[in-house]
């Protein structure tokens, strides 16, 4: 199998498949799809690790990132995204919100 992330992070490999998503409402959709034991895997391995992938993330420009570090930010945009139902609500949706919707109009770019 190819690796999709850069070497550094193989540590990381196994959330690649299922995280790195380059949209914000594929993103979004993971996470309420996702069994909080899953995210919970995610959150643990990936939070430790976050600081050292933004420095690799930084050693290219954003406008010319290699596919295996477009995929690193991908997979530290999804552990933005399910960051606060891991810290804060121990559940996927917001607490409280019935049945509203957040739409993103812009993504983040790269």
């Amino acid at each position: 199998m190819t690796a999709l992330l850069p070497a550094a992070f193989a540590d990381l490999e196994p959330f690649a498949a299922v995280w790195c998503l380059p949209t914000e409402a594929e993103r979004y959709a993971r996470r309420l799809a996702t069994p909080m034991s899953d995210i919970q895997a995610f959150y643990d391995a990936a939070t430790p690790r976050a600081e050292a992938a933004l420095a690799h993330c930084d050693l290219h420009p954003l406008d010319d990132l290699p596919d295996d570090v477009l995929r690193l930010m991908h997979l530290l945009y999804s552990l933005v995204t399910i960051s606060f139902c891991v810290e804060a609500w121990s559940q996927q949706r917001v607490p409280d919100t019935g049945a509203a919707t957040l739409d993103c109009l812009i993504e983040p770019v790269p």
